[in-house]
């Protein structure tokens, strides 16, 4: 944005005093093209200064004169027009100032009220101010050129800056003066140039935290190559007027140009593309350096110049850098494969690149660590480095230069505390610092900023952090619920509790916390957020007091505060007796919202009726909803869907007067096929003793205090095509009626009963014991309830549901003889019992409690549970 494009919104009252020799009607024609002239920089009254603001006048008339062919009131501007001609044209000088005094005024206003400038009016200034510089450069060339000539009576040199001619000098001392003038000049603008490469580089290390970028280097090669251009006009200049400059001032005026080209070819050689700065071992990565000038300056050779990556520690960074890079490096600190690279120059593109694309650090030598530092708190990084001969002179340059700080980390589990030494790294270092050092703390503010960057970053949303968000942040990471928002503001936090010390009562710390929000948001959660439709950064007591005195089913969304990457549903509840009562749903993680996502189970809560404030749900989170199948699809298979259901604590049921929780309902047991009417059933209880009555299910309770969700996700059919289905599978058969006689097995082992199988607690397979097969149609009838059989009763079990292979069993004789008897009486007793093949929405916890892939006694305990 331009300064006028904010100017030219404000009252025109701030700026009347501004425009007493300028009319204001002339500078809303001018616009933009006033500021993009170098005004502010033209100090002085030598030729080169009247010159150019003579050709800067003609530009302007030429542009006010254009402007006014297309506007209505014509005649006025060009006489405005030709009144600003005749007052400025013999004094263009004194158009520079009045020019320069509303440019000034313009500014100061802007700052009044915004407190900065637009970040493109300081980049084009910037811009302004080098390009004058260089073309006074090349003014101050062909001076010193046409003094050489004997041209001293030109009206050119006769008009000199007399803050450089304090007094008269005779023909033979004023070029040396003029050549130390022009030196002088070039240091300045070399300064520039490179404080321009530092400020790229400080901008590409905030890229690493999500800044905007501008990753073309074109611009910035164009100056290098435009100075080094005049650069060497000078230094043949001097190298030609050696006999006037005498043997004493020459050495120092070459000495003074190596410096000023050995700063340039240095600073030019630039990390293009860095390597990752969370780099994990064994693991491939690319990264590329590119050599400003060497286009223009590297000499052909017949072997092509190979650039080197090494890994080098801090310390070893830091000895670099007070070396200013001419040490060789003497040891490398890790094992670097495929890190040899040719210095390519394509004469197309007019780039000079050596591009790393395969990579790998085999292995890294750890440093000795200061105090409590941590692996991931240890920064390294990568030296690239060549050799090359430069022309017209054949000089030899060793070039060197650092990737930004990069953490090494051999396992994923580091690369979450990696990160927060990246990012604070990358946010709070200063530009041209030793390696790598970075304040321990830093002002609230500017890591409100720096999270706010990171999040927009990360998620790759246009909607960032607000003053809201902020607070809370406050009050997590300073765990201080009584301070201000103003009162944070003017606080500082330290990278201790940022990422060393762990929250009050929880297991984690601020930026794991943190990232855990970043890493949902970014997988599931990113158009909500777009949208706001998650207030995600607020306290749970703050939650409560904001829906305490909301309607009935009035819900928002916030970010958990005791789990890491969880998002939870706040919402209110009224009893009978009208009181109300904020719950929160336990939190979905992403792979919670990977199964169902949350717009869906927004949708599936009838409880939930309107986002908070007032904003009904299906307005809110209808574009969010998944459209549901109904029918049967291609294959001719009917669909089905999965609904979320919470159960309020006011639904549950009661607990118990022992203060047990409460016993759920009685759950249904897959039956044995229906025994042939001759047998006698009590034959079968040292066979069917084993497999016990069944025990009501108790699911494990939930300690986060939150109304379980996961538990209650329903497996649906569409209600169009139930009748198509028989309520009883053919395949199986009734529920098994026990005789109250029985005694219930109240161990608590079999609260989670395993999977039966037969061959665990007999001797032989279940085939040998039923030899005669399964019967080829089980009938939907009721079983014969079984009466107790006193003649052989196995012991009971004690506390496993597994019979121990001590258990006494009757010796095989008898079972023996039993199955023979059996045999002769009837047909087969029943078929092998095959464990159903499970069907639940969410297995067990506990794999190795019920075993892979096998089924649950009690999925029908749970209502509605697939």
């Amino acid at each position: 944005m331009s300064l006028w494009n904010i100017v030219s919104h404000m009252p025109p009252e701030e700026f009347s005093g501004l425009f007493t020799e300028f009319p204001r009607s002339l500078r809303c024609l001018l616009a933009d093209w006033l500021e993009n002239q170098p005004w502010e920089f033209i100090n002085g009254s030598d030729a080169f200064c009247t010159s150019m603001a003579g050709g800067m006048l003609s530009a302007m008339l030429e542009k006010l004169r254009s402007a006014a062919g297309s506007d209505g009131q014509q005649c006025q501007i060009l006489q405005q027009v030709n009144s600003i001609e005749n007052a400025y044209r013999r004094d263009p000088l004194r158009l520079v100032a009045v020019l320069k005094a509303i440019l000034e005024g313009e500014k100061t206003a802007v700052l009044k009220r915004d407190c900065h400038l637009p970040l493109s009016f300081h980049r084009r200034q910037e811009e302004l101010k080098f390009s004058l510089g260089l073309q006074r450069l090349q003014h101050r060339v062909r001076e010193i050129q046409a003094l050489r000539d004997g041209s001293a009576a030109s009206p050119q040199l006769n008009v000199r800056d007399p803050q450089l001619k304090p007094e008269a000098k005779p023909p033979e001392s004023e070029l040396p003066a003029l050549i130390l003038e022009a030196v002088k000049e070039l240091e300045v603008a070399k300064q520039q140039v490179l404080k321009r490469i530092q400020i790229w580089k400080r901008q590409q290390q905030l890229a690493g935290n999500g800044a905007l970028f501008e990753e073309n280097l074109a611009p910035l090669q164009k100056r290098c190559e435009s100075l080094v251009e005049v650069y060497f006009q000078l230094h043949q200049q001097v190298m030609a007027a050696s006999t006037e400059l005498g043997a004493e001032l020459l050495p120092r005026l070459l000495e003074r140009f190596n410096e000023v080209l050995s700063s340039l070819v240095k600073s030019s050689f630039l990390v293009e593309k860095q390597p990752p700065q969370v780099l994990k071992t064994q693991t491939k990565f690319q990264a590329s350096v590119r050599f400003l000038l060497g286009p223009q300056l590297l000499k052909t050779s017949a072997k092509p110049y190979m650039v080197r990556a090494d890994m080098v520690t801090e310390k070893q960074a830091r000895e670099l850098a007070l070396s200013a890079y001419s040490n060789a490096l003497s040891e490398s600190t890790g094992e670097i494969m495929h890190n040899v690279v040719a210095l390519e120059t394509n004469p197309t593109s007019g780039t000079c690149c050596a591009n790393f694309k395969n990579v790998l650090l085999k292995k890294i030598k750890r440093c000795e660590r200061k105090g409590s530092e941590s692996v991931t708190e240890e920064k390294c990084a990568v030296l690239f480095s060549t050799t090359v001969a430069l022309t017209p002179s054949n000089l030899s340059v060793h070039l060197q230069v650092l990737s930004l700080p990069i953490v090494v980390i051999v396992h994923g589990n580091q690369d979450n505390n990696a990160k927060a030494t990246v990012l604070w790294d990358n946010a709070f270092s200063e530009i041209d610092r030793v390696p790598f050092v970075v304040a321990e703390r830093v002002p609230w503010e500017k890591m409100c900023d720096t999270l706010n960057l990171k999040f927009m970053a990360e998620v790759q949303t246009t909607k960032g952090l607000l003053k809201e968000h902020y607070f809370f942040l406050a009050q997590k990471i300073f765990n201080d619920h009584s301070a201000s928002f103003e009162d944070f503001q003017s606080r500082s936090v330290s990278w201790a509790q940022f990422n060393k010390e762990i929250l009050p009562g929880r297991g984690f710390t601020f930026w794991q916390w943190f990232d855990g929000v970043l890493d949902l948001t970014k997988r599931c959660l990113k158009s909500y957020w777009s949208d706001r439709l998650i207030i995600g950064f607020i306290s749970k007591q703050y939650v409560c007091k904001l829906l305490s005195t909301e309607p009935d089913g009035t819900f928002l969304l916030r970010f958990s505060d005791s789990e890491i990457g969880g998002v939870t549903i706040a919402h209110v509840i009224r009893g009978k007796d009208g009181s109300s009562q904020v719950e929160n749903i336990q939190p979905f993680s992403a792979k919670d919202l990977s199964i169902r996502s949350l717009g869906d189970r927004i949708r599936d809560l009838g409880q939930l009726r309107n986002l908070y404030p007032n904003t009904p749900k299906d307005q809110a989170f209808g574009s969010h909803y998944n459209k549901e199948q109904t029918g049967k699809d291609g294959r001719g298979y009917v669909s089905t869907a999965i609904k979320m259901t919470v159960e309020s604590e006011r639904d549950q049921q009661p607990q118990s007067a022992a203060g047990g929780p409460p016993e759920a309902p009685q759950a249904q047991m897959f039956s044995l096929p229906l025994l042939q009417p001759e047998l006698h059933p009590e034959s079968l209880q040292s066979v069917l003793g084993p497999i016990g009555p069944a025990a009501p299910f108790c699911p494990q309770p939930v300690p986060t205090g939150y109304p379980t969700s996961e538990s209650n996700i329903n497996m649906m059919v569409p209600d169009s095509l139930g009748s198509s289905f028989p309520s009883t599978s053919p395949m199986l058969s009734p529920p098994l009626v026990m005789d109250p006689v029985l005694p219930r097995c109240q161990d608590l082992a079999f609260r989670n009963p395993l999977p039966f199988m037969p061959d665990q607690y007999m001797t032989g397979e279940a085939s040998q014991l039923l030899s005669g097969g399964p019967s080829p149609e089980p009938q939907d009838e009721e079983m014969p309830e079984l009466a107790p059989f006193t003649s052989m009763v196995d012991p009971p079990l004690q506390s496993s549901p597994r019979m121990p292979p001590s258990m006494d069993m009757p010796p095989s004789s008898d079972f023996d003889q039993f199955l023979q008897e059996v045999s002769l009486e009837g047909p087969t007793l029943c078929p092998p019992f095959t464990p159903p093949l499970q069907r639940s929405g969410y297995p067990s916890p506990n794999a190795s409690c019920w075993g892979l892939g096998e089924s649950r006694w009690d999925d029908s305990v749970r209502p509605g549970h697939a």
